[in-house]
Formats: C-alpha cells, sequence, structure tokens
C-alpha cells in the first residue's frame, strides 16, 4: 500500500475526515494543511485504518471488566486476605476509606473521629 492511500479506512473514517477537513477550510486553513490535520485527527480517534479481523479495538466492557477484577485481586491483595470487614482488614485501611464506609453505615459523629475511633465504631456497627 503506497504511502498516504486511504484504501485501509472504513466508509466512516472517511466521512468523518472529509467532515472534519471542510470545518478546518471554513476558517481559512489552506487545503492541503486541512486535509492533514482531518487524517491525523481521524488517526488520533481511531488508531489509523481498518485493521484486520475487525475494528482493532477491543471490545468496550472487556477492558473495564478486565481492569475491575484486577483492581478486586489488588484489594484483596492489600487487606492480607482478610475479611473486608475484619479488624486486621479494618487497621489496614487509609483514614479516608473508613471515612467512606463509615458514610455507607450512616455512623453519626465520623467526621471528627480519628482513625482509631472509626476502627472502633465500624468494628462494633459490624
Amino acid at each position: 500500500m503506497p504511502r498516504g492511500s486511504k484504501d485501509k479506512y472504513t466508509t466512516e473514517q472517511k466521512r468523518k475526515a472529509e467532515h472534519i477537513e471542510k470545518g478546518y477550510e471554513k476558517k481559512g486553513t489552506p487545503k492541503g494543511a486541512a486535509e492533514a490535520r482531518a487524517w491525523a485527527t481521524v488517526n488520533k480517534q481511531s488508531g489509523g485504518g481498518e485493521k484486520a479481523g475487525g475494528s482493532g479495538q477491543a471490545t468496550p466492557g472487556s477492558e473495564k471488566k478486565t481492569a475491575q477484577a484486577d483492581s478486586a485481586r489488588r484489594a484483596a491483595k492489600t487487606r492480607g486476605g482478610h475479611a473486608r470487614n475484619s479488624e486486621a482488614s479494618l487497621e489496614s485501611q487509609t483514614k479516608q476509606s473508613l471515612l467512606e464506609e463509615a458514610r455507607s453505615r450512616n455512623l453519626s459523629g465520623r467526621s471528627s473521629m480519628s482513625k482509631a475511633e472509626l476502627v472502633a465504631a465500624l468494628k462494633k456497627a459490624a
């Protein structure tokens, strides 16, 4: 494929580039520069022309699910395998996360509590 050929782009990408190019030309940008900017924008947004085997992009939900699973594994690892509401787990959490948990359990006076007081109150509430 010769350099600069747009054969590998989808019709949607070509249409988008044309629309962007017209916008630049309307603002007074020279035709060549407008075309270059338009294709640069399309490449930035979609990663270039068509990829073999489909769009070349992961399905929208798969990356998010993987990230959530990784996050859950990391959280369990930092708790050292303790149950989420165990004393060891509560003591290993940051004050901010303890405050959020106290807020979700609707504990009164939580904003003025120290970390140790939050741990004690959450243990009592459990």
